[in-house]
């Protein structure tokens, strides 16, 4: 059994990872692409945000309980969900006039 171990926690990572779905997100001239994004409602989702821009900002949601700083020319990995049903907005705190989002769960 000690030897299937390393084997089953192989299997079990595999699986979790192939559960999330990815999703493009890209900041550029600190405006969001695309603004909106559809995800299944109660599923685990991964955001994948690349700063095109050269200066940094903080990808901001309340609703999603998320503030990550993306520095310039860089992206990042954001997990989510599952998420019920609805609309989740998101920001570029640097630059909120511009910079806005939603996430939007079906």
């Amino acid at each position: 059994m000690k030897k299937l171990l390393p084997i089953i926690l192989l299997l079990t990572a595999g699986v979790t990872f192939a559960a999330e779905t990815e999703y493009k997100i890209v900041l550029k001239d600190h405006r969001f692409e695309p603004a909106t994004t559809t995800v299944p409602a109660g599923k685990k989702v991964r955001l994948v945000v690349e700063n095109k821009d050269a200066t940094p900002d903080e990808f901001h949601s309340d609703a999603l309980g998320v503030e990550k700083i993306i520095s310039g020319n860089n992206k990042a990995v954001i997990l989510v969900g599952p998420l019920k049903p609805g609309k989740y907005s998101f920001m570029g705190e640097f630059n909120a006039s511009t910079a806005q989002g939603a996430i939007i769960a079906k």
